[in-house]
């Protein structure tokens, strides 16, 4: 039965969490040169300045279609938050990024076969506490998040800034950067207290 995330059809005007992993959980970033490449094409697509092939051809633009608000590559999955303003942008956009990202891969590393999973998954975003969470969620992916080179945080924070990555429907919320990274915090200090009662709660549970 197929992943109930794996969407066919995708509403305009609508928030979306999009992610997907390596085939059988095997990575598909190993060196930093493979971040790089996979956020080259999502610049391709998503940065307002137009974005030229080496025969001289304009690379389709979504910009216009797509915004791109945070994104977190791991070695064997990637995490995007992405707002779509046309019905097919998102099909659009991964079909081209993943698309071009596989074949470089099995160049680099002298494979062939799909690289992914399967058709990545998206889930719609219904309601203000997903909206709430969900960049924190994607950002706080990496256990050294607040130095992950791999995620759009820095743009958040504004350490780094591009006209393809687009923070501010969500730091809008929030004072600033101090502030946001405080309410990053938030949740893993409450992941470590419910870590800490479950642990304790077991320990309780297996005393005579």
């Amino acid at each position: 039965m197929p992943s109930r995330n794996i969407l066919k059809d995708y509403s305009e005007d609508t928030f979306y969490h999009v992610y997907n992993r390596g085939v059988n959980k095997r990575q598909i970033f190993i060196d930093n040169q493979d971040y790089s490449v996979f956020l080259s094409l999502l610049k391709r697509y998503l940065s307002k300045e137009d974005e030229i092939d080496k025969k001289g051809r304009v690379y389709v633009s979504l910009y216009e279609e797509l915004d791109l608000i945070s994104f977190c590559l791991m070695p064997n999955h990637f995490h995007l938050f992405l707002f779509q303003n046309s019905k097919d942008a998102i099909t659009k956009l991964l079909r081209s990024v993943c698309g071009s990202y596989t074949i470089y891969f099995n160049k680099k590393y002298e494979r062939i076969g799909p690289l992914f999973q399967s058709r990545y998954k998206a889930s719609t975003i219904t309601n203000d506490a997903y909206f709430m969470h969900i960049s924190r969620y994607i950002h706080i992916n990496p256990k050294d998040y607040t130095s992950w080179e791999w995620s759009s945080l820095p743009y958040y924070l504004g350490s780094k800034q591009a006209s393809w990555v687009k923070p501010g429907v969500v730091m809008d919320m929030f004072k600033d950067g101090e502030d946001y990274l405080e309410f990053l915090g938030q949740y893993i200090d409450y992941a470590k207290e419910m870590k800490n009662f479950e642990a304790n709660l077991a320990h309780y549970n297996t005393e005579d």
